[in-house]
């Protein structure tokens, strides 16, 4: 039969019960608004914690970690071979915290094409000196080009300029906790003192902010030069070497190879924040299980509606097919109608979806602990609009089916004699 005839009827219908087809309509938009505007702020909330977290971290990190040796010296002594050692608590044997012939690791890890880049670091335990008070912190040696390009440093430095580390001698950026603490404003001098009693005064250049207030409270920042004069340390000295991978997921087998290959010890993306991508994976899902379900109950409402109007059309069904129409096409009739209803409601839902999403964008999300942070975050990912407007149509046609395919079934002899 001809489909503009056909789509003809299916709007004559549609309209002679526009209320109904306007609530149908009005459900299926209200759950694509709905779908829209959750998926995109879980999914802007998710990618702000990443950023918190996953941004700053590497894809490898290698290190040498302090432990036990499980070789005493008893135990390479010829005259105990073969007999059982008693010797309890082991300590921690004096082997060195940095990496070993650093220079040849880092020119290895350049030329490895599997890695986007590296970022050299030294974490070095201090104490700040605020008069006659001492208090705990560390203090990291970065550098602060390779910091910022690949683990967006320059977006936590809240105060000053991230370059000053390198471009000024003796310098430091204070997380902010500790700046409290020090009362120290941007230009004061700090004296700091390492774990072995060498003590140098630093010049504040910037405040740096995490967002995560207790690692505010102890770190702070300068350069790696700084840091080996701070510590005694000759130019090669770097206690950590943070890598990142082109491919997130190769973090694991890059991992162990490097371990293996140059002798230290090696810590993945995934190992060291399983539980931070379990919690965003989790917010996904359930935001994901929300849409659909609110589709899924639109879809019931276009069910019943359809059923409905089958009912009060029996007479006009039962005419379409006496004067030819088949079963087929009256079953393409009611699925268009059905899929009329998904389509102006599942356009009309995203349109007022981004609406709502670009006024949780623009509400006002103030908070000490994210300073770079103005407004509530939203995500306007374009596959959240594609998979919406594919599950409209999906389930409408899964509503319609059924009472289309009762419809096609009408026996036009039964209900003409039983008028």
């Amino acid at each position: 039969m001809n489909l503009k005839l056909l789509a003809d009827i299916a709007k004559a219908l549609l309209l002679a019960r526009w209320k109904q087809s306007l609530v149908a309509a009005v459900g299926v938009t209200f759950s694509i608004t709905m779908f829209i505007a959750l998926l995109g702020f879980m999914n802007g909330l998710n990618s702000l914690l990443d950023g918190l977290i996953l941004n700053r971290t590497a894809h490898v990190r290698l290190f040498n970690e302090v432990k036990p040796n499980p070789n005493q010296p008893i135990n390479l002594a010829e005259a105990f071979k073969g007999g059982h050692n008693f010797i309890q608590s082991v300590k921690s044997s004096g082997s060195r915290v940095e990496l070993y012939n650093s220079g040849a690791i880092m020119r290895a890890v350049q030329a490895d094409p599997r890695v986007l880049g590296f970022s050299p670091k030294i974490n070095a335990p201090v104490l700040y000196n605020a008069g006659t008070i001492d208090i705990n912190g560390a203090v990291s040696g970065i550098d602060v080009e390779k910091e910022s390009k690949f683990y967006f440093f320059d977006n936590y430095v809240t105060s000053g300029k991230s370059l000053d580390l390198k471009n000024i001698s003796n310098s430091i950026i204070l997380g902010k906790g500790v700046a409290d603490k020090l009362l120290a404003e941007i230009g004061d001098v700090v004296q700091v003192t390492t774990s072995q009693g060498e003590r140098l005064p630093l010049k504040v250049v910037g405040y740096f902010q995490s967002g995560i207030a207790d690692f505010d409270k102890v770190q702070s920042y300068a350069s790696i030069a700084t840091v080996q004069k701070l510590l005694g340390k000759p130019n090669n000295y770097v206690t950590d070497l943070q890598i990142k991978l082109k491919d997130l997921a190769q973090a694991p087998a890059v991992g162990k190879e490097y371990a293996q290959r140059f002798q230290c010890d090696a810590e993945d993306i995934q190992t060291a924040n399983s539980q931070f991508e379990t919690g965003s994976s989790v917010r996904s899902l359930i935001s994901y299980a929300v849409g659909i379900v609110l589709l899924i109950v639109a879809g019931f409402g276009i069910y019943n509606i359809l059923n409905m109007m089958i009912y009060d059309k029996m007479d006009t069904i039962a005419i379409l097919k006496a004067t030819g129409f088949s079963g087929s096409d009256v079953r393409k009739i009611f699925i268009g109608i059905a899929l009329t209803i998904g389509i102006l409601g599942g356009l009309t839902g995203l349109a007022f979806g981004l609406l709502i999403s670009f006024g949780i964008d623009q509400i006002p999300f103030n908070t000490a602990a994210l300073p770079t942070v103005k407004t509530y975050p939203v995500d306007y990912n374009p596959k959240f609009y594609v998979i919406g407007i594919v599950f409209s149509l999906i389930t409408t046609y899964a509503a319609g089916f059924f009472p289309a395919r009762k419809a096609s079934k009408v026996d036009p002899v039964v209900i003409i004699r039983g008028k």
